[in-house]
């Protein structure tokens, strides 16, 4: 139980501290400086803001490895419980990851494409700060494709967490609940631009679930009693 306990608090830590990584990347590195649809504006962030949006970038790569990081001690938790479903939700938060990190390299590109490098002279300014926003849109668009596999490891992860026996069962039952409204938030963005009805559902329920999961790891780790081991 020691060592339980020890893991727990490990997957809550690696949680905590993944959650606030990925808060400061998203609001000082992206969300101040990239103005979807204004590619002169945006433009113009990035060129005067360029050390913090580089740091931006990295603080989202550290993010996505600490999420995995966080899905290792989770698998190392749970796999007592069932260990395939276990590797299941790993493996989805492998993929998320893989994909995020990817994502990363269009920010990268956009940047390079202002940091007026002798080689991009032939293109003008606007033509530059055009393709440098598509860049853009092509990193938004595989950060939300990340997010399907974000959503999908939720359920495999909340069934664990209710059939461990050492975990609140509401928090399993939260948890699957949040993966069928974060699939639908992902889904609402490819097929329902500009609809956004269902993130008013999805972005309370996450908190609740996530940050939920992550508190009671942290604070009050697991139950004294035995795993209910799979059959």
């Amino acid at each position: 139980m020691n060592s339980i306990k020890k893991n727990a608090r490990m997957a809550g830590l690696l949680y905590l501290i993944y959650f606030v990584v990925h808060i400061l990347a998203d609001v000082f590195g992206r969300s101040k400086i990239i103005v979807f649809g204004d590619a002169a504006a945006t433009a113009q962030k990035i060129m005067g803001s360029d050390v913090q949006f580089r740091i931006g970038i990295m603080s989202d790569l550290l993010a996505a490895v600490l999420f995995f990081l966080t899905a290792w001690a989770l698998y190392v938790l749970l796999k007592p419980v069932n260990r395939n479903v276990a590797f299941l939700f790993l493996l989805l938060n492998l993929v998320g990851v893989a994909i995020q990190c990817f994502s990363d390299l269009f920010l990268i590109a956009s940047q390079l494409l202002l940091n007026g490098a002798d080689y991009l002279k032939i293109f003008r300014n606007d033509q530059l700060q055009a393709l440098a926003m598509l860049f853009l849109y092509l990193y938004k668009n595989g950060f939300m494709i990340a997010q399907i596999f974000y959503g999908a490891w939720l359920f495999p992860l909340g069934y664990l967490v209710y059939k461990s026996g050492i975990l609140p069962k509401y928090l399993g039952i939260v948890l699957m609940a949040h993966c069928i409204t974060w699939l639908m938030t992902s889904l609402q963005f490819f097929l329902f631009p500009g609809f956004d009805a269902i993130t008013y559902v999805s972005y309370p329920l996450g908190f609740i679930a996530e940050f939920g999961l992550t508190l009671w790891l942290l604070i009050i780790g697991v139950k004294t009693q035995p795993l209910n081991l799979a059959k």
